[in-house]
């Protein structure tokens, strides 16, 4: 009988668990209400530039991640004036949790339950109440032909790990990124090859429709990149080069 009624017990709270945590997801991408998206920097590399970085970030260095989805959000015909609300956090001291290298299924699950714990453990002394979304940055001091691991949106627990440059040319170009992981925690999915970093067609292009096709004159978000050629595509610079398509809309239900 005890053992009948613990397991009774833990299927409750198991059913509780994803009750909320299907309730936020809807309510997230319901549009009805601004959603507040807090991001949390890390010095990822432990260098002096990504320090000295950090201590001069304000929040009008993510302003545009509200602007570009405010813009959106209104030519998809919605009327709620600030969809996205951003907030800086303090500095998180610690590092996330690592995926390793060549990661099987079991070890993404792993990973993603060990992330969601820990990405509330670390924020706990200074989020109340909790945001919407937490997205953790981890700078790093640009250099030269340095690629940066992939970063990372959650839709379960609605994290992200964003891996960027510390420095005022790269402010633009992060915040790409961070609006692109920000999106996958909403449920929109990727648009292009992970092998190639090249937008899929039609879904990764901002205007398939344009002709000729290239060059195209701004990337699709999820896509990531603007196309330029058939094999070649670049980083936009800035939200502005920037735009949501209509799968990516429907996905995060922003249009019907």
């Amino acid at each position: 009988m005890f053992k009948a009624i613990r397991i009774a017990v833990l299927l409750l709270i198991l059913l509780f668990v994803s009750m909320s945590t299907w309730l936020t997801q809807a309510r997230s991408t319901d549009w009805n209400g601004s959603l507040w998206v807090k991001v949390y920097p890390i010095n990822g590399d432990g260098s002096v530039e990504s320090r000295d970085y950090i201590q001069g970030l304000d929040l009008a260095n993510f302003a545009a991640i509200e602007s570009f989805i405010a813009k959106e959000a209104e030519r998809y015909g919605r009327t709620l004036a600030r969809p996205v609300r951003m907030e800086l956090g303090d500095e998180i001291r610690q590092q996330p949790p690592a995926i390793g290298d060549n990661p099987n299924t079991l070890d993404i699950m792993l990973w993603s339950m060990k992330m969601r714990w820990w990405a509330s453990s670390v924020t706990s002394d200074q989020d109340s109440p909790d945001p919407d979304v937490r997205i953790f940055v981890r700078y790093h001091a640009p250099q030269d032909f340095e690629v940066l691991e992939n970063s990372v949106g959650l839709q379960k627990g609605m994290v992200g790990v964003v891996n960027a440059y510390a420095g005022r040319r790269h402010a633009g170009s992060n915040n790409v990124i961070i609006a692109h992981e920000f999106l996958h925690t909403l449920g929109a999915t990727d648009k292009y090859n992970p092998a190639t970093g090249q937008p899929d067609f039609p879904l990764g292009f901002s205007e398939p429709e344009r002709s000729p096709r290239f060059p195209q004159r701004f990337a699709e978000i999820m896509g990531g990149r603007i196309p330029v050629s058939e094999d070649d595509a670049m980083i936009p610079k800035s939200l502005k080069y920037v735009t949501i398509g209509s799968v990516t809309a429907q996905e995060i239900r922003l249009s019907d």
